[in-house]
């Protein structure tokens, strides 16, 4: 392959990356619009390009919009976090499925990768956490570059969220985003920042 033939992605906008990374805020309050499902779906169908190890994307997502949805959410959820949730035009409970290595023989034919896991329950809860919570994020990022805003969060009952939207038991709650057009008078302070040298080195 000769150089010319490499791919030549340019770096985004300033623009593009202060409304993906450096002026994105994690919201607490909500404007009073709707949320098209238009663009939830858009935006987990682009999570879905994120890696993940042999393509095993073991994230599943549950976006609680209706009246009826938020009151079976509401009991898992930490008081300060209450009246939060339940204002969002949306809330994703991002989780992972432990058996996702049934469908690797889908969405990874080039080896058996399944077999890598049947019978290693510590591999396969390591592996299905590991990239279920990249994909959450992914799909954060993929909400921003929607134009929504995100406000991501632990603060509730793991257990009372699976027993109640996951009740077969496979599929294991990670983290909840709230999601919609976020109202800039309720954001706190933004924290600071480390510098890149108290973090990284380049060796």
């Amino acid at each position: 392959m000769t150089q010319d033939q490499l791919s030549h992605h340019q770096p985004l906008s300033a623009e593009a990356l202060a409304q993906l990374f450096t002026e994105a805020r994690t919201h607490n309050g909500w404007a009073d619009r709707e949320v098209p499902d238009a663009l939830l779906e858009q935006a987990i169908r682009l999570a879905l390009w994120g890696p993940t190890s042999a393509n095993c994307l073991p994230a599943r997502f549950v976006l609680v919009r209706s009246a009826a949805a938020k009151a079976r959410l509401a009991p898992a959820l930490a008081p300060g976090n209450l009246d939060k949730t339940l204002a969002a035009p949306a809330t994703a409970i991002v989780a992972h499925d432990t058996q996702f290595y049934e469908h690797l023989p889908r969405l990874y034919p080039a080896t058996d990768a399944r077999a890598w896991f049947v019978g290693n329950a510590r591999l396969v809860e390591t592996t299905a956490f590991r990239n279920g919570t990249l994909q959450g994020a992914y799909f954060l990022l993929a909400l921003r570059a929607m134009g929504l805003d995100a406000g991501p969060m632990s603060g509730f009952d793991n257990a009372k969220v699976d027993a109640e939207f996951f009740p077969g038991g496979t599929t294991k709650s990670n983290f909840l985003i709230n999601i919609g057009y976020g109202d800039p008078v309720k954001l706190y302070p933004r924290g600071p920042r480390f510098a890149f040298e108290e973090v990284a080195s380049i060796l």
